[in-house]
């Protein structure tokens, strides 16, 4: 279901860059051309996934409708796996992920037939957040393992650090539906189980686990920089130190490889009869890969180096 709180807080940064575009004909940000829309095309697009890589995908629909009402897409956030679900299950035109498909997944896509095209949109920087009177600024990585592991039983911020506050602990953290929780679980805290601990408040609404820590002492949780970007006021971002010394998330240290191992890619799956056999689709997603640096933008990630974003255009113009 659309988050519509989400859709709300993008809408004054969309508005005024489809002035932008509509002006000057697309903003050259050295990683793509500024592609105007395909005003001759109409349809739908059903679009399901991640709901961090919603806003952009939100985005990209909302700057098409601005040139080309007749295109209209709808905008699901499900979670990347529920996202694939769906997708495999020929259900919809493309999927939002902040993971890459995985191997159990390929196989429904195969059974079911479904041929596709992944397309890297942006690098996000996953941010952990705390309550932002905890007294609590840099986690290795080591800490992150014991705090979220799947056999963990921290219960109280003094357990990870004795320098820590005497604080009892309240989790937040994405469902297990979602990409983000996936790439915690395996990436992060490199989990066997493929799992993080179970006791936490789970949502798949990115929202509610802001509330979640922001509403609660000792409160922490994780997901994408664009939600901690967005609630910076009432949340506070702790550093990580990767082995290397804490390093804050943000655009130019995610970029420099330094956020390590929080930075990560975010894709579009694309299925490839649709773009070749219906126009909306190819409108929607011509317009979306070529305005791509000002849609990461507008959904505060980060946008490609021009060496990725050569290799997503390369991908996109194998479909056809």
């Amino acid at each position: 279901m659309k988050s519509t709180s989400i859709r709300r807080a993008f809408v004054p940064g969309v508005a005024v860059l489809a002035l932008a575009l509509t002006a000057c004909g697309g903003a050259d940000a050295g990683s793509d051309s500024g592609a105007e829309a395909d005003t001759s095309a109409s349809g739908s697009v059903t679009i399901d996934g991640s709901s961090t890589v919603f806003p952009m995908s939100d985005a990209a629909a909302e700057l098409l409708n601005e040139e080309n009402p007749n295109v209209q897409v709808s905008v699901s956030e499900s979670g990347t796996g529920g996202g694939f679900e769906r997708f495999c299950n020929g259900e919809t035109d493309i999927s939002d992920a902040s993971r890459p498909i995985a191997e159990d997944e390929v196989a429904v896509c195969e059974e079911n037939g479904i041929e596709y095209t992944e397309l890297q949109v942006a690098t996000d920087a996953l941010t952990v957040v705390v309550h932002p009177d905890l007294d609590v600024d840099c986690l290795t990585v080591d800490q992150l393992k014991e705090l979220w592991g799947p056999d963990s039983t921290v219960s109280n911020w003094n357990e990870l650090d004795p320098s820590f506050p005497d604080q009892e602990i309240a989790l937040f953290g994405p469902g297990t539906d979602s990409g983000t929780y996936d790439y915690m679980a395996n990436d992060v805290i490199e989990s066997e189980t493929e799992n993080t601990r179970s006791d936490y408040e789970g949502s798949e609404d990115d929202n509610v686990l802001v509330q979640g820590v922001a509403g609660t002492e000792g409160g922490t949780g994780y997901f994408g920089y664009t939600y901690y970007e967005q609630n910076a006021d009432a949340l506070k971002a702790v550093e990580i130190d990767g082995g290397d010394g804490c390093v804050a998330p943000s655009a130019e240290t995610a970029q420099a490889g330094e956020y390590t191992p929080l930075a990560r890619p975010l894709f579009i799956y694309v299925k490839n009869e649709a773009y070749a056999d219906n126009e909306a689709v190819t409108a929607y997603v011509d317009y979306y890969i070529g305005n791509l640096a000002d849609i990461a933008e507008i959904g505060q990630f980060i946008p490609l180096s021009e060496e990725l974003y050569s290799e997503t255009q390369s991908n996109l113009e194998s479909i056809a």
